[in-house]
């Protein structure tokens, strides 16, 4: 059995048992969240009501660091950033 669940304006495919990274979360580790399912398939059984999926939160962190650089021709103009996006990692509980 496993669900689709929508948070942080994406959609990921889940069971019982596993662990996701999610876009932040406030909460604090140890946890108990609700994510709201818009799928649940069980077997051949697919249901398209929303439902709650209880999940945990397990840690706090940051991705891998991606280079933005920016660049006008002819115009002496460069400029160079980095960025490290924010993740929570989420067990999921039940379904």
């Amino acid at each position: 059995m496993y669900a689709v669940v929508v948070t942080g304006g994406k959609q990921f495919r889940v069971s019982e048992g596993d662990e996701i990274e999610v876009e932040k979360l406030f909460n604090e580790i140890g946890d108990k969240v609700e994510l709201k399912s818009i799928l649940k398939v069980d077997g051949d059984n697919v249901t398209t009501a929303e439902g709650i999926v209880k999940a945990e939160v397990l840690a706090h962190g940051k991705g891998k660091k991606i280079t933005v650089y920016k660049y006008k021709a002819k115009k002496n103009s460069r400029r160079k950033q980095g960025h490290r996006q924010p993740f929570t990692r989420i067990k999921i509980l039940s379904i």
